[in-house]
């Protein structure tokens, strides 16, 4: 009897300390990061910015050798510029749109519906991460996020589809998609756009066709005043001379 007791004990202690064992690892595990992506600045409705693709390597044993980014198609954007990478082969994927788009005055038959970075080198080798930049605009002004779903390919062929929608109230998925969150436009309506800068760059030319006629004006003003007082000099010492010349005369003949 008590040597049953006693096994029973020792059974609910170990239960314990399996339980407790578990829980320390949960504890100490390293939360998986995923791919990401962030402005550089600020993101706002209506104008463009430049974001960054975040890209962890989560594998011991393999690199990062492909990243595949699908863009949203019910808010497609017209302008998609990569920036050149070392070690990187870029690939931009138009498609037709089926609603053209107005920008600038001119209509947008086609967008881009994926970028695809594939390495011609190591990759992302692991323990690493790497950033994966685009200009992109002009962002939308009817919604507070985009998603863009992302494929990571590793060399071991593996592929890890980022593209789990994550939903307000509830857990975040395993594989999330990237969100881009958009801030408010400014009170002054300034987005950032192209438009804007052609607007900004006109008018730095006017300031400065302005300046320039300005010192223009000022310089012949400057030059008009310096032949004025040099022939009122010339003027005034003739003059001086003559009466020198007159009086000497009247000298002589006294």
């Amino acid at each position: 009897m008590k040597a049953s007791r006693i096994a029973a004990k020792a059974s609910r202690i170990a239960a314990a300390g399996a339980a407790a064992g578990i829980t320390v690892l949960a504890l100490s595990a390293p939360a998986f990061a995923h791919v990401t992506v962030q402005p550089e600045g600020t993101a706002a409705k209506g104008g463009y910015a430049v974001v960054d693709f975040k890209v962890p390597n989560e594998r011991d044993d393999a690199s990062t050798t492909k990243l595949e980014v699908n863009f949203p198609t019910d808010h497609p954007l017209a302008s998609v510029m990569p920036e050149p990478m070392p070690g990187w082969k870029i690939e931009v994927t138009k498609s037709k749109l089926d609603k053209p788009l107005e920008m600038h005055g001119e209509k947008i038959t086609e967008a881009v519906t994926k970028v695809t970075w594939t390495a011609d080198g190591k990759g992302i080798e692991p323990g690493y991460f790497e950033k994966f930049p685009l200009s992109v605009g002009q962002l939308p002004e009817d919604t507070d996020q985009l998603v863009f779903k992302a494929l990571q390919t590793y060399s071991n062929k593996e592929v890890v589809r980022w593209i789990e929608v994550p939903q307000k109230g509830q857990e975040e998925p395993d594989n999330p998609a990237p969100v881009l969150e958009l801030a408010a436009a400014s009170e002054d309506g300034h987005h950032g756009s192209a438009a804007d800068e052609d607007s900004d760059a006109e008018s730095a030319e006017k300031a400065s066709a302005h300046t320039a006629a300005s010192d223009s004006a000022s310089s012949d003003g400057t030059d008009t005043t310096a032949r004025v007082l040099g022939i009122v000099g010339i003027v005034v010492g003739a003059a001086g001379v003559a009466y020198g010349v007159l009086a000497g005369r009247r000298r002589t003949t006294a």
